[in-house]
């Protein structure tokens, strides 16, 4: 089995400490995780369970990672992007006594995967996964350890699309709740943020503004309507590119233009793509481009801009700020390239990820339906499925609490109105 993290880092103390701090700080600030975390504590809904966890192994997800531990668990973790692990907090959650750790940040394709093989060998009865490679490797590399997988949970667009095609074609053999999908994930972490981590680490990674600049976003999916929002906020003017025509006519009727991307090359100065597709720009976007332009992308995996065509068009590369990569053509334009077209809101060298109140509405979903796997398996048949509305309703819930606001309930004679079909003029 691969070693942890705490046998692979120089000083592993200081990184506990490092790692502890930036956990508590999170924890202060998740109060649906907080609530959750009581209940567990008292319930143990996960006794017995082994989760095993492919994510991006940071602050926030330590904080889910401990209460599902708190819940009864035990918890083998690696990351879901070799560029998105903090190795202090993956220190810090190898010293908890049910949870083991093989996160580590920079690591190559093979380690990414080794790390990914130590998780299995714990032979997880849960899985939880950001992007699917989890899922899949246990699908296809260990089959024989399905009958005993009561379930999983996928946190991101691009997992549930690979889940749902798995799914058609008959290869998914266990339930997956698709977590992306459901009201809380998708209408604040995707929206507020992906458009809010992506266009801030954009920034601080490159110390440039984005007013008076056109922020070209590729897909207007709801991460890329978070990223569109919130850059027009910053005074940018903004350009979607889109291949869905509802997508691109609301995104006209929002006030943005509308273009293809073979067109919206020659007008960006900056490039957001949160598409989930591969060679969303490609050769044909770079000869058009201009010098200086900053590229960056907000979907999953590092496919969407093709870098391989780029580095076949340079003359030479290096890197010109930490985490910025300038690729200069034979006439001397040079295309920058952020976090090396990984996920620029987690990948970024100063990267922290969404806002803490996001994640903990996101994490609220992934612990609720772990519990809910376990407690109520007959319903769940191999296959993808929604999240049942009354846990997406009972996070958001706990999260009004949490604000200190009331909303209005249903009178009886309301909720007989609604529920009937024979009320006319």
């Amino acid at each position: 089995m691969t070693e942890t993290i705490t046998g692979r880092v120089e000083d592993p103390d200081a990184a506990r400490e490092s790692g502890r701090q930036k956990i508590s700080w999170a924890r202060q600030h998740m109060p649906i995780l907080a609530s959750l975390r009581e209940e567990f504590r008292g319930e143990r809904p996960l006794e017995g369970e082994t989760v095993g966890m492919a994510m991006h192994v940071e602050a926030k997800t330590a904080v889910l990672t401990e209460t599902l531990a708190e819940a009864g668990a035990e918890v083998a973790i690696t990351g879901c992007n070799p560029l998105s692990t903090h190795d202090d907090v993956s220190v810090a959650l190898d010293a908890h006594p049910s949870i083991t750790s093989y996160a580590e940040r920079g690591v190559d394709d093979d380690e990414y995967y080794e790390a990914m093989e130590a998780v299995i060998a714990h032979e997880p009865t849960i899985t939880v996964d950001d992007g699917g490679d989890l899922v899949f490797r246990i699908h296809e590399e260990h089959p024989e350890l399905i009958e005993g997988i009561v379930g999983g949970c996928e946190e991101t667009t691009t997992g549930v699309h690979r889940l749902r095609a798995m799914a058609e074609d008959g290869a998914l053999e266990y339930p997956m709740f698709a977590v992306n999908d459901t009201p809380m994930k998708r209408l604040f972490d995707n929206v507020h943020g992906t458009g809010e981590a992506a266009l801030s680490n954009i920034s601080m990674t490159t110390n440039l503004s984005f007013a008076g600049k056109t922020v070209v976003v590729a897909g207007y999916g709801y991460c890329g309507r978070g990223v569109a929002k919130k850059a027009a906020g910053q005074n940018a003017n903004v350009v979607v590119t889109e291949v869905d025509p509802r997508r691109a006519l609301e995104a006209h009727m929002e006030g943005y233009e509308v273009l293809p991307m073979a067109e919206a090359a020659a007008e960006g100065d900056i490039f957001v793509t949160t598409t989930g597709n591969r060679d969303v720009i490609t050769q044909e976007h770079f000869r058009r481009m201009d010098d200086g332009v900053v590229l960056s992308n907000a979907g999953h995996f590092d496919v969407e801009i093709n870098l391989d065509q780029l580095d076949d068009m340079a003359e030479a590369r290096e890197e010109v700020r930490d985490g910025v990569e300038a690729f200069e053509l034979p006439d001397g334009r040079r295309i920058n390239v952020l976090a090396e077209g990984r996920l620029v809101n987690l990948a970024s060298p100063i990267a922290m990820g969404h806002p803490v109140e996001v994640m903990d509405q996101s994490f609220g979903i992934q612990a609720v339906c772990a519990r809910e796997l376990v407690a109520n398996t007959d319903p769940y048949e191999a296959g993808v499925h929604d999240v049942p509305d009354e846990l997406d309703r009972e996070v958001a819930e706990v999260k009004l609490d949490a604000e200190g606001i009331e909303v209005d309930e249903l009178s009886d004679a309301q909720r007989d109105y609604m529920d009937s079909w024979d009320h006319g003029t």
